[in-house]
């Protein structure tokens, strides 16, 4: 009986560590700070290095507290598939944050120590990760007080490190009131910023950020994706809590199924095809975040169900294509045709493509019988 529930216990441990994210523990040694570094680094669920496969980098700073708020909540979207799988990088700064966030009094750049962590993170920690983890070219920072401050520096370079910024209850040098919006102003990449605070930051925070967020929003740059949460209940170190989930869904909005917010304010109210639309929001997906997502059926039905609405059926025929496409063994592409062919004035083609697709897979709530009822549908009505 023991035997059993020792072997019972190595059984759970095994399925846990191959369901949940890799967490591994690292120490750095840095010759630009001098000395050693503690890296948490959390891989996604099912991590292999056997493939050409890359994925998105979070590089979280004050990790010794802020890396399982991350890393929890990345494991959480990306099993709903609401984010792409990322690897979680934390540095723990414990007692070494302020020495790391040290600027000038003069210019409000790094400076000493805090020049050496800033080329400590851009000229050793990167290129380390990129060259022993499938990391992509999208990378996101993630900060909260000074070190919120911190992580504006490197969107301050010609070529910034990073792509999305996480500023949470920041703690910001003067000069970047100015520095950041001009910055923002003239930057060529798409850019994913967010900023949040709270009503029980200090005042000077909530002043700093209230100002930011004003001249930020003005800001007419389509490169440009800025989101802003004040909470009100929060601590200053609770407010991670509620900004982290908050800034993930943000960023990666497009990544995330067609909503119905989306589908009603959007979608329905194009002059463009909803087919391209489609196509247009994958391909951004592929192009941001290096991952080739399969089309979702809740997308396919989304754009059927606008060409429905406002009777556009000649779009069917592409949004068939498409779904053949992506779902060959399904009937998905086949009944789209059906429709197009239906809509279009030739029901025999209708009729014939309905009954092809019966030897294919039921899919998104599309049966065989339907096909099958609307094939008869049209045999009865036109004699054939």
């Amino acid at each position: 009986m023991k035997c059993f529930k020792i072997l019972l216990l190595l059984a759970l441990f095994l399925a846990s560590s191959l369901l949940f994210g890799q967490v591994k523990y690292e120490t750095f040694k840095s010759s630009k700070l001098g000395q050693e570094r503690q890296i948490k680094i959390q891989l996604p669920r099912g991590y292999q290095t056997k493939n050409d496969k890359t994925y998105p980098l979070f590089l979280v700073l004050d990790g010794d507290y802020m890396f399982e708020a991350v890393a929890g909540n990345v494991d959480y979207y990306t099993y709903w598939e609401d984010m792409p799988d990322a690897v979680v990088v934390g540095v723990n700064q414990l007692g070494f944050r302020f020495d790391d966030c040290m600027y000038s009094e003069q210019n409000y750049l790094p400076t000493g120590s805090g020049a050496a962590f800033y080329e400590f993170i851009g000229q050793e920690l990167i290129p380390y990760l990129e060259a022993n983890y499938q990391v992509g070219s999208f990378k996101i920072a993630v900060g909260h007080g000074e070190t919120a401050n911190f992580i504006n520096y490197y969107l301050l370079k010609s070529k910034p490190l990073f792509q999305g910024y996480m500023v949470i209850s920041p703690e910001l040098a003067p000069a970047l009131i100015d520095y950041l919006p001009e910055t923002l102003r003239k930057i060529q990449s798409k850019t994913f910023y967010y900023l949040a605070d709270t009503n029980n930051d200090s005042k000077s925070i909530r002043n700093m950020v209230s100002s930011l967020d004003k001249d930020i929003s003005m800001l007419e740059n389509d490169h440009l994706v800025y989101s802003h949460d004040h909470f009100e209940g929060p601590s200053h170190y609770s407010i991670s809590a509620h900004a982290i989930p908050k800034a993930i869904e943000s960023i990666f909005e497009v990544f995330q199924p067609i909503s119905k917010q989306e589908y009603k304010e959007v979608i329905l109210e194009l002059e463009i095809s909803p087919v391209l639309y489609l196509q247009e929001k994958y391909q951004v997906i592929n192009d941001l975040f290096g991952v080739q997502k399969q089309i979702l059926i809740n997308d396919f039905n989304a754009i059927a169900a606008a060409i429905e609405r406002n009777e556009t059926y000649e779009y069917y025929e592409d949004l068939g294509k498409m779904a053949r496409k992506a779902y060959p063994d399904t009937l998905l592409g086949g009944f789209y045709m059906g429709r197009f062919y239906e809509e279009t004035g030739e029901p025999k083609k209708a009729m014939r493509t309905f009954q092809s697709a019966y030897n294919l897979d039921e899919i998104g709530g599309i049966t065989k019988d339907d096909l099958l009822d609307r094939a008869d549908l049209i045999k009865r009505d036109f004699g054939y």
